[in-house]
């Protein structure tokens, strides 16, 4: 027998997701007073700072297929609450996980020791066979359905991990994720309430009535999909959703209207979006005013691709992407609009250009305008999970080949009289990477003049494989400035920018009106997505502050992995300069790299809805002693299937 040390077999490198500060945390803190330093603004007072992203909590089999996307919902949250009747700010910590029916059916069965659902890298991996994908999803189906027999203390309902981003809506605070519907959550404690199916939620006081998003019959499970990006009108407070499924019809719309009237309705549940043929991968789309904008882009998800010798998740780089415009109440008006193939992730913002018509004076829209994170690839998708893109089997001509960036591109969509619809305008507004939009949540769907997003000053968010996306760069751009500009000068479509510097470059200007300002993290520090903060009585669009959750690398050990008592901070930085830090909040523990986050007021947080219940751990049941031989044999036969599965 070998001596441990003693091998000469080189370790496999750590899962770049698994390790370092992606690695998941299992210690959960409640409402925890933090030190900070420098001086918290007063506009901070009573709010939240809410951060959503996964962290598996079955991770004993660090081996195994993962990526980003994976993982258990967990919650992390800095509530700055008021300390004293003088104003003081006491900023305190919070984490927990979204007890959804997979987290508590994993938690109540000790025998699984990875997660319950596969993992997207096993999906999207162009080297997984027929044989490892089917006995993955049989897996996953027959500990759903030992859920729901004798010997269990959690049924698997509905398989949402609610693990992506985190919004509220009419007194509520809801966490979401594509494979099922939003969970709602209480601020500031982050406790979980339950499932929010568009009418009602579990655990308020008021009964769920009737059956909310999907309806009911056989494919209702599928349709009450909702995406981790609904999106809220500042102005009318409708929550617009859309559901994507694998089986026509593919697309799927809704709105919740909570001041309803003669024509918009209080509930508008999942009307039909035609002209989507096929099941796609679908994250996010564009909200207007007056109009909604689907992607339909050559992303597939789709099982079955498997009976065509395909990945489920497979991307086309030879098919077209196309664009669906429609009124917001009348997807059946939809208009498509098409263009090179991309992946695209992430809208920053959509808005209308109206123009009065000569003749009778009235109101139209002209075209709609949509700001978006575009990939040249899907390479993102395969490098989160640690993959190699696969190399694409059908020609690109040349003309159409285009460098692995991900950009923020302004997109114009004409509506023509003869009904010959157009792209005015497609190209980057600047060459530097961008992903993670934001912007003030007050001027959404609005012509706004700032976007913020993170950015990497040494790579792309294509990541190289075996490394992870680190975001060293917090960037804010006047979009409004670089619009106009590429308005007077059009840059090539498609592939033209606007400005076409390196982050290095715009670092590096001294020009008090340069319309791009970068943020630069100190040297192996590493931000989170920001988010925006008004400042209360502000004049400009961009009076405010920036939070974000930062980590210092220089914690990791020379294997890569974090010191056990590593720990994150929660930086606000002046949005007006991109300058100053103007306070540090230590936090008692490390954040892991996660996903998407949200600011709730002080506001909305006393203005949340009453609820009646929190869900829980379910109680220990009994030994049973006393069991019937027929039970004994059955727990036992459990027993056994579960260690298999484990």
């Amino acid at each position: 027998m070998k001596k441990p040390g003693k091998s000469t077999k080189q370790r496999k490198p750590p899962h770049p997701y698994l390790s370092g500060n992606f690695a998941p945390i299992q210690l959960l803190q409640p409402l925890t007073s933090c030190p900070f330093t420098g001086t918290i603004p007063n506009d901070l007072a009573g709010g939240e700072y809410v951060r959503n992203g996964g962290n598996p909590v079955a991770n004993e089999s660090l081996g195994r297929d993962a990526h980003w996307f994976d993982g258990d919902g967990m919650l992390t949250g800095v509530s700055f609450h008021r300390s004293d009747e003088k104003g003081n700010i006491q900023p305190q910590f919070v984490n927990q996980y979204i007890l959804t029916d997979v987290f508590l059916s994993t938690v109540t069965s000790p025998a699984i020791k990875t997660p319950i659902l596969p993992s997207i890298a096993t999906l999207v991996n162009p080297l997984s066979s027929l044989a490892v994908i089917t006995l993955r999803i049989l897996r996953t189906l027959v500990l759903v359905l030992l859920s729901h027999l004798p010997g269990s203390r959690q049924a698997i309902k509905k398989i949402s991990v609610a693990n992506t981003a985190i919004l509220y809506h009419d007194g509520r605070a809801l966490a979401t994720c594509e494979s099922g519907p939003p969970m709602r959550v209480a601020l500031p404690g982050l406790e979980t309430v339950g499932w929010f199916n568009g009418e009602r939620c579990e655990g308020e006081s008021a009964p769920v009535a009737g059956p909310g998003f999907g309806g009911k019959g056989p494919l209702s499970f599928f349709r009450e999909w909702t995406t981790a990006h609904p999106r809220v009108d500042p102005q009318t407070k409708e929550l617009l959703l859309f559901h994507s499924t694998f089986a026509p019809p593919y697309v799927q719309y809704s709105i919740i209207n909570p001041t309803p009237n003669l024509s918009r309705p209080a509930r508008f549940f999942n009307a039909h979006v035609p002209g989507v043929q096929s099941a796609k991968m679908m994250h996010d789309f564009g909200v207007t005013r007056s109009h909604s904008i689907i992607m339909d882009l050559p992303l597939s998800l789709d099982p079955l691709n498997l009976a065509k010798n395909k990945a489920v998740v497979a991307y086309d780089p030879t098919s077209p992407s196309r664009f669906g415009v429609f009124p917001r109440y009348r997807p059946e008006n939809i208009q498509w609009f098409e263009t090179r193939a991309c992946c695209i992730f992430h809208t920053a913002n959509s808005w209308d250009t109206l123009i009065t018509d000569p003749a009778s004076g009235e109101t139209q829209v002209e075209s709609i305008n949509m700001l978006a994170c575009r990939l040249t690839s899907a390479s993102l998708v395969f490098s989160a999970g640690a993959l190699a893109a696969p190399v694409p089997t059908a020609s690109i001509p040349d003309d159409e080949k285009e460098e692995e960036q991900c950009r923020l591109y302004y997109y114009n969509f004409q509506f023509a009289r003869e009904g010959m619809h157009m792209i005015r305008h497609q190209w980057a507004l600047s060459a530097i990477p961008f992903e993670f939009p934001s912007l003030r949540d007050s001027v959404s769907m609005s012509a706004a003049r700032y976007v913020y997003g993170c950015s990497v000053s040494d790579s792309s968010f294509g990541a190289a494989l075996g490394r992870a996306v680190k975001m060293d760069s917090l960037v804010k751009m006047d979009v409004a400035a670089l619009i106009d500009r590429g308005q007077r000068t059009p840059p090539k479509p498609i592939s033209g920018c606007v400005d076409t510097r390196d982050v290095a470059e715009v670092i590096a200007s001294w020009d008090v009106n340069d319309p791009i300002r970068i943020f630069k993290m100190p040297d192996g520090w590493y931000a989170q997505e920001s988010r925006f903060v008004p400042r209360h009585n502000g004049i400009d669009e961009d009076d405010g502050w920036l939070l974000s959750y930062v980590f210092d690398e220089r914690q990791l050990q020379e294997d890569g992995e974090c010191r056990p008592d590593a720990k994150s901070e929660l930086w606000i930085i002046d949005a007006k300069s991109m300058a100053s830090v103007v306070a540090k909040i230590q936090l008692p523990q490390r954040v892991p790299y996660g996903l998407h986050g949200n600011w709730f007021s002080e506001y909305d947080i006393q203005s949340q809805r009453p609820f009646e219940r929190l869900r829980s751990l379910p109680t220990m049941a009994g030994k049973g002693h006393h069991a019937s031989p027929i039970l004994q044999a059955w727990m036992a036969m459990r027993g056994t299937i579960e260690s298999f599965l484990a």
